[in-house]
């Protein structure tokens, strides 16, 4: 009997033993999920921390994004200004350029036609030569006296291609394009290697352009640029094409002769209006 109690004694002690390794196995599992609470507490505050660094580093890029921003449109401004200012003052010096070149204009107009009274009507072929009457034909006069010398008539020569130009450009300005256009047409059929031919090309496309003729204007300006390009018009002209195209929706063209005036006239005044517009037009 007590050999049988001793062999089930070891039996008997197998519950005890088992509810205390189960007791024992809940105090670890607490205390590794107490440690695993205790890392993750210490990885969220570690974050947290991370993210106000990160926020403050933000804010801080955000400020200087702002100064920066508010420099740049405080510099596009004051360059706004400083072109507009250049402009106000290409205009001037085009308007005081414009009213010394028709101040010149008037003087050797003027000076043409005093050459042209100078100059002595030629006598037709088979007229009579003019003579003058004999002295004792006048009254008060010996009869011995020398024959007195008759003023000549003024001649009727043609207007010279200066007074052709003012008179042409004078009917421009009174807003009559079609007299004007006719005039500057004579011009250039009569002396189309003279020193205002260029300008009288200029000038029949702006008639053109007056008259509401487009294609005929824009024909006209081409001719400046091909046939007189040392003319101070010829830049002018250039853009004036490259305005027109435009207007007429042909964006490709209008930039080909843009560029084309750059590459032409670098150094003149409608280069830089032409660059500005080239930057307008992207």
């Amino acid at each position: 009997m007590s050999r049988f109690l001793d062999r089930l004694a070891p039996l008997a002690l197998l519950p005890a033993l088992a509810c205390f390794a189960t007791r024992e196995d809940v105090r670890l599992l607490q205390a590794d999920v107490l440690a695993t609470r205790v890392q993750q507490t210490q990885s969220d505050s570690a974050t947290r921390a991370q993210l106000s660094q990160v926020i403050v580093a933000l804010g801080t890029v955000v400020d200087s994004l702002s100064l920066v921003n508010g420099r740049l449109n405080r510099f596009q401004g004051d360059v706004r200004g400083e072109l507009h200012s250049l402009s106000q003052q290409l205009i001037q010096v085009q308007e005081l350029s414009g009213q010394s070149q028709r101040r010149l204009q008037e003087l050797r107009s003027a000076l043409e036609q005093k050459v042209q009274e100078a100059v002595p009507a030629p006598v037709p072929t088979g007229a009579a030569p003019v003579t003058s009457p004999p002295a004792s034909a006048l009254p008060g006069v010996p009869a011995n006296a020398p024959a007195p010398v008759l003023p000549r008539a003024p001649a009727s020569a043609a207007p010279g291609p200066n007074t052709l130009f003012q008179l042409s450009l004078d009917q421009l300005r009174r807003g009559s394009a079609a007299a004007a256009r006719t005039g500057f047409q004579e011009l250039l059929r009569q002396y189309p290697t003279s020193d205002v031919s260029g300008e009288a090309q200029f000038y029949l496309g702006e008639a053109y352009s007056a008259e509401g003729n487009r294609l005929a204007a824009d024909s006209a300006y081409a001719g400046v640029s091909e046939r007189y390009p040392a003319s101070p018009r010829a830049p002018t002209a250039l853009y004036k094409r490259a305005l027109g195209v435009e207007g007429g929706g042909n964006s490709a063209g209008a930039r080909a002769l843009l560029m084309q005036l750059i590459e032409r006239y670098p150094r003149s005044d409608e280069a830089a209006l032409a660059r500005e517009r080239l930057r307008d037009m992207r």
